[in-house]
């Protein structure tokens, strides 16, 4: 099953929650898997509203008790901690992560000491894991968005009038398609700029579906020319069973180059997988006047793509960075722990194919670290381990 954001007047995460309970998922099962959180002192109420004659559901997260900071520390380990499945925990972490980062990158700190008031730390984990808990209620695999408006003017917060959008939504929108909105108000806040891009395979014009849902979720207030609403569409890939390839959108950047001392190529090569980027490929080539180049390509996500750029052209001699989106059919991969008999636990990429077949496969670092501490022939050690795989005895 995919999903796909309409973000036709912006993204929150209370819009985020309703639509997704508009689509199915019980509230009284969100609140009891919300429960088990290690956090007291809030209610959430679930309505309905009608906004230019669209109903939609409306959700409110009412937060009391003492209100206090709370670190993003003390959420990351709350939500860890807590006894919620493994896949929207993840999910959630991986979401409040890229919160912590941007407003970190505001504030000139480090995201550790990122922290939140009371009130809005409360409503950013409900939403936040709420939301992650809905997409795997609903059995969602794959989230696309479409353009983000982000409003205009300026919005009030404990450190005082912002510019809109927020900083924190700016950074995070940073590699999305944005569009310009002449509303005075904002559309898109952080708490749903960190859920959609936190979730999102990538952005642009809905995919070919086969529509099995429509969900509404409402804004807390329905400026002119409104409505202030988040459409989704859940359903499943047209034309493709779900026994296919997983398919996503990756982008391609590239260089030639061919004034470059050769020994830099390495160093560049760790460079670029050090800020992200999904895979780097040197290809030889004959450039102008018959020279001998070298094509750099790198494939990164959207979001990756601006400082993979910067660190071709800081750290090579290329004067331009060319790159394009492409579409790709990729198998569903995790890294998984293998018992083995000769080096214990030992982290092994788990492969996994539409038909059923599983494959695990011995990670070239993890083999080369082996090889060192014990003194054996790589190729001896890689042997062991694919061996051992064949039994796929996993902790």
């Amino acid at each position: 099953m995919i999903a796909y954001f309409d973000c036709f007047s912006g993204i929150s995460g209370d819009m985020t929650l309703g639509a997704l309970i508009d689509l199915g998922v019980p509230p009284a099962w969100l609140k009891e898997s919300l429960a088990g959180l290690p956090l007291t002192g809030f209610d959430i109420d679930v309505g309905e509203v009608t906004y230019n004659g669209i109903r939609a559901k409306r959700v409110e997260v009412h937060a009391h008790g003492h209100h206090h900071h709370r670190h993003y520390t003390d959420i990351r380990a709350l939500i860890d901690e807590s006894p919620l499945p493994d896949r929207p925990k993840q999910t959630a972490l991986a979401i409040f992560k890229r919160l912590a980062e941007a407003e970190a990158g505001v504030h000139g700190c480090r995201p550790e000491e990122v922290h939140f008031h009371e009130v809005g730390a409360v409503d950013a984990i409900v939403d936040v894991v709420g939301s992650a808990l809905a997409l795997h209620h609903l059995g969602i695999e794959h989230v696309f968005g479409s353009p983000v408006p982000t409003g205009r003017g300026f919005v009030n917060c404990s450190h005082g009038r912002m510019p809109v959008p927020a900083p924190a939504t700016a950074a995070l929108l940073k590699g999305v398609p944005v569009v310009g909105s002449a509303v005075e108000y904002e559309l898109t806040t952080p708490t749903g700029a960190s859920i959609l891009t936190g979730v999102a395979a990538a952005f642009g014009p809905m995919p070919d579906m086969i529509v099995r849902g429509v969900g509404y979720g409402a804004g807390s207030r329905n400026p002119e020319p409104g409505p202030n609403l988040l459409r989704v569409f859940i359903g499943e890939p047209a034309g493709c069973s779900r026994s296919e390839f997983r398919r996503d959108e990756v982008i391609v950047a590239e260089a030639a180059i061919d004034d470059m001392n050769p020994e830099i190529f390495g160093y560049l090569m760790e460079r670029l997988f050090a800020e992200g980027a999904l895979d780097v490929v040197w290809v030889p080539v004959q450039m102008k006047k018959n020279r001998p180049g070298t094509l750099l390509q790198v494939l990164c996500s959207r979001e990756k793509l601006t400082s993979i750029a910067d660190c071709i052209l800081a750290e090579s001699t290329t004067l331009g960075v060319r790159y394009h989106a492409a579409e790709r059919f990729v198998t569903e991969r995790d890294v998984v722990q293998l018992r083995t008999a000769a080096f214990g636990p030992v982290a092994v990429k788990r492969i996994r194919y539409p038909q059923g077949e599983v494959r695990l496969v011995p990670e070239y670092e993890v083999c080369r670290r082996i090889a060192v501490e014990k003194g054996l022939p790589l190729r001896r050690v890689y042997d062991a381990i694919v061996k051992d795989a064949a039994d796929g005895d996993l902790l």
